[in-house]
């Protein structure tokens, strides 16, 4: 758009407020004054050691670089498996998976509210047979998968662990994710079933069961790209994560566990925005503050269970739909913010998600930034490389302190549970997202091809389809599954279910045999609800 000489003047004159997306004035210039009395072996230390601000591991890339994850999931499992396939071939290190909405809320794509959801942002699974599909020719010995689950994540984590053995794997050997963090879809996403409590007590029964079964395998992914996504701010995506995950070790705790039994096997999830220097110093912040936590609140002795590993993925609602291209600078300064802030594990978006699913272009050019911000760019040489900034450790300290600020405040109502049942944690989220709109309405938050630099005549992107007779497809074949196998055999299992969760024994076990005798993912759901009922939010 010709904006003329003079409007671009005016726009390039204008009074810009220099401050991060959370609220912190940044000053014209840093220098040492800013950090005097600042102890850097307190603050600082060395990689891989306390308090691990400059990154949880002593070599960081120089040894291996993070896992390069591209989210990847739509229609039926055999199409997911063969967006994998292109993607490992392509240079990815790691699987990452989507399910669709029926899936992640425990319905069978044969339920009525499935109809027209099925398939389309995620694959759909209902049973092992979809399961066995959808890992088809992968070696599960080797590859680390993440799955992005929350109410019926034990339910997937077990038929991962079934098609492995059927293909004779030990779970012993298994390595992923799944990302397990249900309090968070209370505060921000919605793909919640059970009412709280019940559903904590499906992760400590995971936690529990993954530590004796499955000991490689990340047992949650205490997740704060969401909360982000719903508009908070990167202050608040931190410590209201960490409260979570304050919430998840002290249930595990009330449940009988040890500390350094499941702790080491935690991990976090965090979103990646284009304030580049706020996104390392939030990264680098909440490193330090959950080995403070650990080691203060709950006693850990094992050093890995003072470690927050974490993957980062690019900011989706920071992808416009207009001009959809310029995404891909978006998403190049995104992953270069969660390198250089120290992470285990990273996905791109494909810069055509604003749209709809990725297509298989921009898939690639996605992975492709990640390869060049790993082999080409030299922020991989050393670790934590803007560590001793002036600017960015002062930073640093500033999203900490705020954020502790927030835990004193949870901890005030009585903990994560508490904030989400009295809705502190949405209200805050809403006021965030509401001013942020705010800005951005206004004009004093420029988004470029928004509410500046307008295309008047935008070209039609090409957009993700997505097949209807996927959705036939599907349905037929949880009807065959129905018939083909044993039900008396079904309904046996699923009877042991019910009766585990009445008695509060571990529901990993009973719900492992069903699955294996052909349950499926939306019968053993059903089983839970009857006795565990279903979340109403307030109001």
């Amino acid at each position: 758009m010709n904006l003329g000489p003079f409007r671009l003047l005016s726009l390039f004159m204008r009074k810009i407020n220099h401050e991060t997306e959370s609220g912190i004035e940044i000053e014209p210039i840093y220098g040492p004054e800013k950090l005097d009395g600042w102890n850097p072996d307190l603050k600082l230390g060395s990689p891989g050691d306390v308090p691990f601000t400059r990154g949880v591991y002593r070599d960081m890339y120089r040894s291996r670089l993070w896992t390069m994850r591209q989210y990847a999931g739509f229609g039926t499992a055999e199409a997911t498996n063969e967006r994998f396939k292109f993607l490992l071939k392509a240079g990815q290190t790691g699987l990452s998976c989507a399910f669709d909405l029926p899936t992640q809320m425990g319905l069978d794509s044969d339920h009525p509210r499935a109809e027209g959801e099925v398939g389309k942002v995620g694959v759909a699974i209902d049973s092992i047979e979809d399961m066995k599909l959808l890992f088809r020719d992968i070696p599960l010995d080797t590859v680390t998968t993440s799955m992005t689950i929350n109410s019926t994540a034990s339910i997937l984590l077990l038929l991962y662990q079934l098609v492995a053995e059927e293909n004779g794997v030990s779970p012993k050997v298994l390595r992923g994710t799944i990302q397990n963090d249900i309090l968070k879809e209370y505060v921000a996403r919605g793909t919640y079933i059970y009412p709280p409590r019940p559903s904590m007590r499906l992760i400590t029964d995971t936690f529990s069961y993954c530590h004796d079964n499955l000991p490689n395998w990340n047992t949650i992914s205490i997740s704060g790209y969401h909360i982000r996504e719903a508009g908070s701010t990167a202050v608040q995506e931190i410590a209201f994560t960490i409260a979570n995950g304050i919430a998840y070790v002290q249930a595990a705790i009330d449940a009988g566990l040890d500390v350094d039994d499941f702790a080491p096997r935690l991990s976090f999830f965090w979103n990646a925005h284009n304030n580049l220097f706020e996104e390392v110093a939030k990264y680098r912040a909440s490193r330090r503050i959950w080995s403070q936590v650990m080691v203060q609140r709950f006693h850990a002795k094992d050093k890995r269970s003072l470690l927050l590993r974490f993957h980062t993925q690019t900011g989706g609602s920071t992808l416009t739909a207009q001009q959809p291209e310029i995404n891909i600078v978006r998403v190049a300064i995104q992953a270069l913010a969660a390198v250089m802030g120290g992470t285990q594990s990273l996905h791109t978006n494909g810069f055509d998600e604003a749209l709809g699913l990725p297509t298989t272009k921009a898939a690639k050019i996605a992975l492709r930034t990640q390869q060049i911000v790993g082999f080409e760019s030299g922020v991989t040489d050393t670790p934590d490389p803007l560590g001793g900034s002036y600017f960015v450790e002062t930073l640093t300290d500033q999203i900490e302190e705020r954020a502790w600020d927030y835990l004193g405040q949870i901890d005030a109502i009585g903990g994560a549970v508490n904030a989400i049942e009295s809705g502190y944690m949405q209200d805050e989220i809403e006021q965030a997202a509401y001013a942020y709109a705010k800005a951005v309405d206004s004009g004093s938050k420029i988004i470029v091809g928004v509410n500046e630099f307008i295309d008047e005549a935008p070209e039609s992107p090409e957009v993700f389809p997505i097949d209807p007779a996927l959705q036939a497809q599907q349905v037929a074949r949880v009807s065959v599954l129905k018939v083909q196998r044993d039900g008396t055999a079904v309904a046996d299992a699923l009877a042991d279910l019910a009766k585990g969760a009445r008695e509060g024994s571990n529901l990993l076990y009973p719900m492992k045999e069903a699955l294996r005798r052909r349950a499926t993912l939306g019968e053993v759901s059903d089983t839970l609800r009857t006795v565990f009922g279903t979340y109403q939010p307030r109001g």
